[in-house]
């Protein structure tokens, strides 16, 4: 059983990685995201589906 600070701890960590990755996911230059089959504005939902799942 995991303890509430392990619990923390994880969903800590899961925030610090969806913030790095929205944020790198936002900033990249639009023609790179087009490239990559995204847009921009896309970026919250692609982290989010990367950190969490869906």
């Amino acid at each position: 059983m995991n303890s509430i600070i392990t619990r923390l701890k994880t969903a800590a960590a899961k925030r610090a990685e969806f913030n790095r990755t929205y944020h790198e996911l936002r900033h990249m230059p639009r023609d790179t995201a087009i490239d990559l089959g995204m847009f921009p504005e896309d970026a919250y939902d692609v982290a989010y589906a990367h950190v969490y799942g869906r």
